[in-house]
Parts: structure tokens; C-alpha cells; sequence
């Protein structure tokens, strides 16, 4: 079949996919951190006045989020900004979810192209043509959003604030570091004109004050890259040709900005418990343990990348080394990442510190261990060996696919929706709403004043005519 045929087809198959993905994502409810964090309230106020810390370093002052400006930033900006220019098309309360599944599904398909990217890189190939979009849609039912495997391997959340807090940043980090591993690819040294290098130093300074989750991902990245120019310096004939002067210097400067960020967590005033750091580390078996068992797509997908490893060792192609490599490096760097969660603090509704958002990193480095394993097999098995393999990956696919497909009856906006409609449309001031489901909110409200904020919200975002308060019972 002609090529561009494939490809048209695999771009086919994909698109269809993220639409159907902003359609899961355009019927589920808003979470309740959404209005705290973009009004914002007083206790998150504070970040967006001082992006970069000075209080924590010069007064040792501890508030909310820390070293979560940008993550903050965007997120109040998008939310301030995209509704009303939504409404321009549609009504005002369709905007909100219009806004909601537009962010989610947008950051599901850069997430998709660049893990192709990363992938067609590794193999050698180009990030365009049939090899690209074959590993994007192998990779695409992975990203599970309606049922029960979300729990578990879930990328981008059913809450959208943290869609932004976890999903967006970590495609940051790939963006940040896809220039540096290009060159690693091509193993030639990375030589970047100055205006990309100066974009390049900016997108590090957001990545930096974007979450400890990023911070976390580009320690271990640049732990890895030391090591390795450790290793070219005490065997130069082994040096690594990319770690150029410009890469090094670039690096260094991503690193002492980690390191700065890394220390302002530490005065976040969200991170008050009582658990001792021993006590955290007990918890790790347990949160693993649990995060395993709870449904079948992460043991599924282990038992895939087990079952790649070994035809790949027994598939002896050019490119066989470096596939290995690949393997061992998101092996360690997974593990590394798991060692260094405790330090991350403890949160109530994380009891066990692991949970899909958390485990997000440990997702994408396994994701990319699979599509680098799939790609070279796919290249180099033979006969029968390769349709077989290729029959369980389809498989694969089409079991993750299948148990996506589909809303979930149970959980989506069609309660919170008419409540805001009945807002909208109340003459008085306070208005009585049923207790049936939250509205913003992470359960229903009490009493009329704990919806001043929300209250707000929606006047802003043109829902209601004046600020109207509410309570649910």
C-alpha cells in the first residue's frame, strides 16, 4: 500500500481518537481547586506576586505552592481568558466545559506526538511518515479517561486543575530536553543558534517553577547526564559527542534553577504532616503494591514491555544495543523517581503517596520503553515471529481501546450543569440548590457563604448576571 496512504490512514485513526477524547473530557464535572486557584484565593494569592521565591530566600516565609508560579500562571490565565472567547460561539455555561476538554484534549495529543517523536528518534527515523503515526497510534488507547483503567495508567485527569499541575508540565520537561536527545541520537554536538537558546533558557526557568513532579523528572534526567559526562571524562575515547560546551552550560544553568526550585518546596505551607520520612518510605510497598493490583492495564502493560525485552534480546538487529539501553535507562530512571517520591511529602488524599498522578512519570518513561520495543521489533522480527507479535499488540490495543470506550453514566457534568443553570436564571441573591452533586466544589456546600468564591467565579465568567450565592441541601 502507498505510504501516503498509511499515513493518512494512521493520522486518521488518531485524530478520531482525540475527538472522542474531548468528547469524554467535555462531559465530566468541574473539580473543586479550580476556582481557588484561578480567582485566586488569599492563601494562593501570594505565588503570583512572587514567582520566584525572594520571600522563602531572603525572610525563610513559607505560603502555598512555592515553586508553583507558572503552573498557577497559566492555569489563571487560560481560565480568565479562553471561556470568553469561547463565548463568542457558544452559550456561557457550555464554554466552561468547551475550555475544560479543549485543555485536556490538546495536552493528550502533544503528549502523544512528542512521545512518537521520542520514539521515531530512538529508532533512528524521522518524526514524520508511517513509522511516526504507527507509534502514535499504538500508543494513543493508553491514554484512558472514562473507566476504570484511569485509576491506574491515567495521563491526563478527570479534574482539570490537575491536568495542569501534573500532565502539562511533564510535556514541558519532554519538550525542554527533546533538542538535547536529538542531538544524542544523531551524536552530533548540540549547537543551537543563540535566539533558540535563549528560548531554550526561558522554557527551563518555567519548567523550574512549575511543581516539584517537573523538578523531580529533570533531577533524575540531569543526575543520568552527569554521570555519563563523568564517565567521557574518565574514558575520553567514550565521551559523548552532543555534551557540547553549549550543552553542558545550558544544563548547568537548568540545574542550579532545579535545585532553587527544589528548595523553595520546601517551604510550601501544604506540606504539614505528621509522618516521619522512615514512615513515608514504609508506605511505598504498600502504595505499589496497591497501584498494581487495583486493575489489569499496569501489569499488562509490564507483561508487554517483559515479553518485548525478550524477543529484543533474542533479536539480534542493528540497533539491538541501543534498544537495550533504552530499556535499562527507563528501568532506573523509574526506579529512581519511586525513591525519591517520599521526599515529596504526604498528602490525606494520597494515603499511600502512589497514585496515577503521582506515578505519571513512571507511566510516560514505561510508554516510551514500549513504543522503542514495538518500533524495533516491528522493524526487525521476521515471518511469523513478527505477525504474532504484532497480533498481541493489536490486541493489546484494542483490549485498552475497548475498555475506554464509552461514558461513564455515573460520573459526568449533566447534575452540575443544571445547577448552573439555575443560577443563571434565580432573580434572588442566594439561591437554594439540590444536594445531588457538587457544583466547583469538592462536595456539596452548606451553608451560602462557602460559595463567595464560586460566586465570583461565575459572575466573571458571565454565568450569572451579579454575584449569587448558594447552598445545597
Amino acid at each position: 500500500m502507498n505510504n501516503r496512504y498509511v499515513t493518512g490512514l494512521l493520522m486518521g485513526l488518531v485524530a478520531l481518537d482525540l475527538a472522542f477524547t474531548f468528547w469524554q473530557h467535555y462531559r465530566l464535572p468541574l473539580d473543586g481547586d479550580l476556582v481557588a486557584i484561578v480567582l485566586p484565593a488569599p492563601w494562593y494569592s501570594q505565588v503570583l506576586h512572587a514567582p520566584f521565591g525572594w520571600a522563602v530566600l531572603t525572610k525563610h516565609e513559607a505560603y502555598s505552592a512555592t515553586n508553583r508560579f507558572f503552573a498557577h500562571a497559566t492555569m489563571s490565565l487560560y481560565w480568565k481568558v479562553v471561556p470568553g472567547l469561547l463565548q463568542r460561539v457558544v452559550a456561557p455555561i457550555t464554554s466552561l466545559y468547551v475550555a475544560s476538554a479543549l485543555f485536556a484534549t490538546a495536552t493528550q495529543a502533544a503528549l502523544t506526538l512528542v512521545l512518537a517523536s521520542y520514539v521515531s528518534r530512538a529508532g533512528g527515523e524521522r518524526a514524520s511518515g508511517p513509522g511516526f503515526w504507527l507509534v502514535a497510534a499504538l500508543l494513543r488507547p493508553f491514554f484512558q479517561t472514562s473507566t476504570r483503567l484511569y485509576e491506574q495508567i491515567g495521563v491526563t485527569d478527570h479534574a482539570i486543575t490537575y491536568t495542569f499541575f501534573y500532565a502539562w508540565p511533564l510535556l514541558l520537561v519532554l519538550v525542554l530536553f527533546w533538542p538535547f536527545f536529538r542531538a544524542a541520537c544523531q551524536q552530533q554536538p548540540l549547537r543551537l543558534p543563540a535566539w533558540r537558546a535563549l528560548l531554550l533558557g526561558a522554557l527551563m526557568v518555567v519548567v523550574a517553577f512549575n511543581g516539584p513532579l517537573a523538578g523531580a523528572v529533570v533531577a533524575i534526567v540531569l543526575v543520568s547526564v552527569g554521570g555519563r559526562w563523568l564517565w567521557g571524562w574518565w574514558q575520553p575515547s567514550q565521551r559523548a559527542r552532543w555534551l557540547s560546551g553549549q550543552a553542558q552550560g545550558l544544563l548547568a544553568v537548568l540545574g542550579l534553577l532545579t535545585l532553587y526550585s527544589l528548595y523553595l518546596g520546601r517551604y510550601n505551607s501544604e506540606n504539614v504532616h505528621t509522618h516521619s520520612l522512615g514512615e513515608l518510605y514504609r508506605l511505598l510497598p504498600e502504595g505499589l503494591a496497591r497501584l498494581l493490583i487495583i486493575h489489569a492495564g499496569l501489569p499488562l502493560l509490564l507483561g508487554a514491555l517483559l515479553l518485548s525485552l525478550w524477543l529484543v534480546r533474542r533479536t539480534a538487529a542493528p540497533g539491538q544495543g541501543q534498544v537495550l539501553r533504552w530499556l535499562g535507562w527507563s528501568a532506573a530512571a523509574a526506579a529512581l523517581y519511586l525513591l525519591l517520591l517520599p521526599l515529596g511529602g504526604y498528602r490525606s488524599y494520597r494515603p499511600y503517596l502512589l497514585r496515577y498522578d503521582t506515578f505519571l512519570p513512571v507511566t510516560l518513561a514505561l510508554l516510551l520503553a514500549y513504543g522503542v520495543a514495538v518500533r524495533y521489533l516491528l522493524r526487525h522480527l521476521a515471518g511469523g515471529r513478527r505477525g504474532a507479535y504484532l497480533a498481541v499488540v493489536l490486541l493489546f490495543g484494542a483490549y485498552l481501546t475497548g475498555v475506554d470506550f464509552g461514558v461513564d453514566p455515573t460520573y459526568n457534568h449533566d447534575c452540575e450543569r443544571q445547577a448552573l443553570a439555575t443560577l443563571a436564571q434565580a432573580p434572588e441573591p442566594v439561591v437554594q440548590l439540590p444536594a445531588s452533586c457538587s457544583v466547583l466544589a469538592w462536595g456539596p456546600l452548606a451553608t451560602a457563604p462557602e460559595s463567595e468564591r464560586t460566586a465570583a467565579m461565575l459572575y466573571y465568567w458571565g454565568i450569572t448576571p451579579s454575584p449569587k450565592l448558594y447552598f445545597q441541601q
